[in-house]
């Protein structure tokens, strides 16, 4: 907030406002009672951890933080050393704002380990994701993002078809609406400005807003964040029949645990931006 720009626009969900979402999960969970914390050593893993001590003290202080790890980004081949740490403090969910390897690496060295505790992720359902984690996320991963396939409705179904019916292989199954939203939301603010000059269209795209028949963003002109609706979703098969659409063709998809409309991801700001 103390460094946000005029010409810096948000299109996905700050870590604040993803760490919020995933919070009003834990905090219903009765089962949750001790976390962990596990993130990438650099300032977004440190925010994301930052975020989850401070929601959930304020959600439910009697969860009990039994441990927080930092470690090097993309440098772990073998995450066992840090879950044996995790089993060894009793945790029953881990929250991290791993992605890549260092995320699918860390949910099968749980599951070799026999850890049953519940993972709660920013990217758990990110390219690549579901597939490497396979079965060791399932009912288990938790991740939380502004739409999924399985997000449900017709509009929202008819969407994804779409884009799978133009993009049909497993590798191109790559959509997320947030970065629908911003080229659209461009596009249109480019026309209302007419002009691609950077002021004229930074003027036309604060205030702005997105809607597609099953989501709605707006642009808030306070601190150029997008305000949109977040899920918080788990892992299933699509074999199981509780999901419609895998992911990639992984056989793994997720299904809406938590929904939260715009108005409960919105969170104060303090941005106070220099304008031209």
């Amino acid at each position: 907030n103390e460094k946000c720009s005029y010409w810096h626009f948000r299109f996905d969900a700050g870590a604040d406002m993803r760490m919020h979402a995933l919070t009003e999960v834990i905090k219903d969970d009765a089962q949750a009672k001790r976390v962990y914390l596990i993130g990438q050593d650099y300032s977004f893993g440190r925010l994301v951890a930052k975020a989850a001590r401070v929601n959930l003290a304020t959600k439910r202080p009697v969860i009990e933080i039994v441990g927080e790890e930092l470690h090097q980004i993309g440098k772990v081949k073998d995450f066992a050393p840090y879950i044996a740490k995790i089993k060894a403090s009793g945790a029953d969910s881990v929250v991290t704002g791993n992605w890549g390897n260092d995320l699918t690496l860390l949910v099968k060295a749980a599951k070799d380990a026999s850890l049953g505790a519940k993972f709660y992720t920013f990217y758990g359902n990110g390219l690549g994701a579901p597939a490497a984690i396979g079965d060791a996320g399932v009912g288990r991963v938790r991740a939380v993002a502004e739409w999924h396939p399985n997000a449900g409705g017709a509009q929202s179904d008819a969407f994804y078809r779409g884009f799978r019916q133009r993009y049909p292989l497993a590798s191109q199954d790559y959509v997320h609406l947030r970065m629908h939203a911003l080229v659209e939301m461009l596009a249109s603010a480019i026309e209302k400005a007419g002009s691609t000059e950077s002021a004229a269209v930074a003027k036309a795209l604060e205030g702005a807003r997105f809607r597609n028949g099953f989501h709605d963003a707006t642009m808030r002109t306070a601190d150029h964040q997008l305000i949109q609706p977040l899920y918080v979703s788990v892992m299933q098969t699509l074999a199981g029949g509780g999901i419609a659409f895998d992911n990639e063709g992984s056989g793994y998809g997720f299904k809406t645990e938590r929904y939260l409309p715009a108005a409960e991801t919105a969170l104060p700001t303090t941005c106070r931006m220099q304008r031209p």
